[in-house]
């Protein structure tokens, strides 16, 4: 199959996602968000993939952004809604994490989320803010918010995360 004329291309780099996984695992959850977003850890290979990045955190809370682009869009001309998903997921995961102890984990068990304007690259870049609900032994809460360069809501999401702790670690935080 020959390029289409106007063509565009979308190049990325990651590095070892080894890395995050072994060395995020001596942190807190909040020391090992802050790493990431200090470059003293490397990003996740799907935060180079879908061009998004975490900006701020503190416990139980995250910022993420995202700029979009036309390799995000859907065969309308908007961002697809898994991209924003994606988003909205990792953001929430990351509000979780900074609660969690250095070896705790988590992995989302559903996500809800609701789409209420369409975003493209001319909604400027996106700012995700997630705060978590509740944390318990087993499973955890959190909502986020989605709103483009003008602050206009654009989606919104929860989600449940199961708390993957380490054996014989009891129920601490």
């Amino acid at each position: 199959m020959s390029r289409a004329a106007g063509a565009r291309e979308h190049v990325i780099s990651w590095e070892d996602p080894g890395v995050l996984a072994r060395e995020g695992l001596s942190m807190s959850g909040l020391d090992c968000m802050n790493a990431l977003i200090e470059g003293k850890l490397p990003p996740p290979p799907a935060c180079s993939l879908m061009n998004f990045r975490l900006t701020e955190v503190a416990e139980g809370h995250a910022i993420g952004v995202m700029k979009p682009a036309e390799y995000h869009y859907n065969p309308f001309g908007g961002v697809h809604g898994g991209v924003l998903v994606t988003l909205m997921d990792t953001v929430m995961g990351c509000a979780v994490h900074t609660m969690l102890a250095a070896g705790v984990l988590y992995s989302t068990l559903e996500v809800k989320s609701n789409f209420v304007r369409q975003v493209s690259v001319h909604s400027g870049t996106l700012r995700c803010l997630a705060s978590v609900i509740h944390l318990g032994g087993r499973t955890a809460t959190a909502e986020c918010r989605v709103t483009d360069a003008s602050g206009d809501l654009c989606a919104h999401a929860t989600t449940t995360c199961l708390i993957l702790r380490p054996p014989n670690s009891g129920n601490q935080r």
